[in-house]
């Protein structure tokens, strides 16, 4: 009598795998990887398989087990297609965030003394413009006025599109440069 291999029988629970992997999923699509993924990962442990034990059975809890893993790394993952998230969670390097401001400090200093004023009390301080009229002593619509032509000249300094998305690395200089003086 010739002993046959059990790797040969696993063809034969293909189609029971396939119903047990489409009750857990709803989706035949995706029952389908669960199926290809059970298979692959039983190959690969084949050695682990105990000759007379029951092979379906040791294929099911393969199955199941890997949808069960797939559930719970599922619930810690969020669906990125585009890039976005991973995108905003990227970290730029520190030395960056040193040029970016060593210019922003040179082009900051190129500016009138009232219009440093300004910037630093509406951006970096965050006072509102009234609150900065008042310790200037001057008009709200002339806080409004520097503060505005303080920041465009700041971006013309630093070369600043309006158009592109400003890569500023640090919040105060953001707000200082920002159009709305809110970050």
């Amino acid at each position: 009598m010739t002993k046959t291999d059990p790797r040969d029988a696993v063809l034969e629970h293909i189609p029971a795998l396939r119903a047990f992997a489409r009750s857990l999923t709803k989706d035949a699509v995706r029952a389908d990887d669960l199926v290809q993924e059970c298979l692959v990962k039983a190959i690969a442990k084949f050695a682990s398989f105990k000759e007379g034990t029951n092979l379906r059975a040791w294929l099911f809890t393969i199955l199941r087990n890997t949808f069960y893993s797939e559930r719970r790394k599922a619930v810690r993952e969020a669906e990125d297609p585009e890039g976005e998230i991973v995108g905003a969670l990227s970290v730029k390097p520190e030395h960056d965030g040193h040029l970016q401001m060593k210019e922003f400090n040179e082009a900051f200093q190129q500016l009138k003394d009232e219009h440093r004023e300004a910037l630093t009390l509406i951006g970096a301080l965050g006072l509102s413009y009234e609150e900065a009229a008042e310790a200037c002593e001057v008009a709200i619509g002339t806080m409004k006025s520097r503060t505005n032509r303080a920041r465009k000249e700041l971006a013309r300094l630093m070369e600043l599109d309006e158009d592109k998305p400003t890569e500023l690395t640090d919040n105060q200089t953001l707000s200082i440069v920002n159009q709305s003086g809110h970050m």
